[in-house]
């Protein structure tokens, strides 16, 4: 009967590549679990104004809820292996003779039979291959979803980065207008200068104050968006950000759109849906064969009306076979013919997605070089530049060789070069991050 359990079973045929993966699902039960409760009984880090942002990726690594829940369905999806593998429950069956049947040897009062029902060959392998697919595509959800939630956190904390620098050069620039405009003043009332002046620095210090005001209100926006991405209350402080750093460069642009076809979770994970997809086709074309069902007997035989018959009162035992017939062959058909459309639809799902994302990385890689050319153009030169006409033009309206417009022009680029760079610079790190969550994590060569 072992032989038979085997044969039928179709359990010693597996492929090598889905061995490998239950062998290390074979320590799984225990080490599994024990790593999963590990991992939840870990403490949240601590945010203060020493966190950077590896700390922020933790917390929400560890509470971010949508990443709870794609790591549970791929538990789930984990447990469904064992089920796959394992046979139907064996069929116990007493019986009890209303009426005793009198037979030769006795009359027959009792009966048990103990069977067993064996798919056919190869369907278990079938039905095994399937879920271990379909787990397979449960984990990269739960890669792809993991680098979301970073994307979310690095976006938002860029977001929240440049507002708290931006609200820095709002503010230093409203004290120097309000210096410009204290000196205009000083030189109206000794007759140096002119009212108009006077007019345009108070002119001036209403725009910069109303730049600054609107910074402000967009705070509790972008707190509450990065709170929303750690999983913490929208209304929670957050601490002072560390100083952001511009992403390093991308140097090779045809090898980030082929990782985006070869790396990327969520294509990972529909190739495992196709794999899955197909298993249930082979699973589906063993219902035309029939499964066999192997058990074994056993009869409680009163004694004989005539003592003198050989084996009087022995209870018989009995081994028995069975099969289903699978007659209704349409619906057969029918059920392969689901399975197939499933392989197609997930196929045409696939390709259909990397065209969607080979755009995405497309558009994500135009933002990041822009931004680095506008980091590199505002930063070196711009920047610099302003910096030094406002020195010269004000030093220059103290000795009267220019206007006070021109210290005004002066001091307004300064504040617009100064907010572009930062944007620029929020903008590369965001674009940065996109094209790392597109390409399933950042290559190896790449800084």
């Amino acid at each position: 009967m072992a032989v038979l359990f085997v044969g039928l079973s179709g359990c010693g045929t597996f492929s090598s590549d889905r061995m490998m993966y239950e062998a290390a699902l074979s320590d799984a039960d225990y080490s599994f679990e024990r790593s999963v409760s590990q991992v939840e009984n870990i403490d949240l880090p601590v945010l203060d104004r020493d966190s950077r942002l590896a700390d922020y990726l933790a917390y929400a690594a560890l509470n971010n809820p949508g990443l709870k829940s794609e790591f549970e369905q791929w538990r789930a999806a984990l447990n469904a292996i064992p089920q796959a593998q394992a046979l139907s429950d064996p069929r116990l069956t007493y019986s009890y003779y209303i009426r005793s049947v009198e037979t030769r040897v006795g009359p027959q009062q009792h009966s048990l039979t103990l069977s067993q029902r064996f798919p056919w060959f190869g369907t278990i392998e079938a039905r095994t291959d399937a879920a271990a697919f379909a787990a397979r595509a449960a984990y990269q959800r739960y890669q792809a979803r993991k680098l979301q939630v970073f994307e979310e956190v690095k976006s938002a904390y860029a977001e929240y980065a440049y507002l708290h620098r931006a609200i820095g050069i709002a503010g230093e620039n409203l004290e120097l207008l309000e210096f410009f405009e204290e000196v205009a003043r000083t030189k109206y009332m000794v007759a140096t200068a002119t009212h108009p002046e006077v007019i345009r620095a108070q002119v001036e210090l209403a725009k910069v104050l109303d730049i600054l005001n609107s910074l402000q209100d967009l705070k509790q926006p972008v707190i509450a968006r990065l709170n929303s991405a750690l999983n913490r209350p929208i209304d929670v402080e957050l601490p002072t950000p560390q100083p952001i750093e511009p992403a390093g460069a991308i140097t090779n642009k045809e090898e980030i759109l082929a990782r985006v076809k070869s790396r990327n979770p969520e294509l990972e994970a529909i190739q495992n849906l196709i794999e899955e997809a197909r298993s249930r086709v082979a699973l589906a074309e063993k219902r035309f064969w029939p499964d066999v069902s192997v058990g074994l007997g056993w009869i409680q035989t009163g004694e004989a009306a005539n003592p003198a018959v050989s084996d009087s009162g022995m209870d018989p035992v009995i081994l028995t076979f069975a099969m289903n017939i699978p007659i209704w062959r349409e619906s057969y058909a029918a059920a392969v013919r689901q399975a197939q459309a499933r392989v197609r639809m997930h196929q045409y799902r696939q390709e259909n997605t990397e065209n969607a994302l080979l755009v995405a990385a497309e558009q994500s890689l135009y933002k990041y070089e822009d931004s680095q050319r506008k980091l590199e153009l505002y930063g070196r030169i711009l920047v610099p530049k302003a910096e030094q006409l406002l020195q010269v033009s004000e030093t220059a309206y103290a000795a009267g060789d220019v206007d006070f417009l021109s210290l005004i022009d002066a001091q307004r680029m300064l504040l617009k070069f100064s907010l572009e760079y930062e944007q620029s610079l929020r903008d590369n790190l965001q674009a940065f991050a996109e094209v790392e969550r597109l390409a399933g994590g950042w290559p190896e060569n790449t800084p």
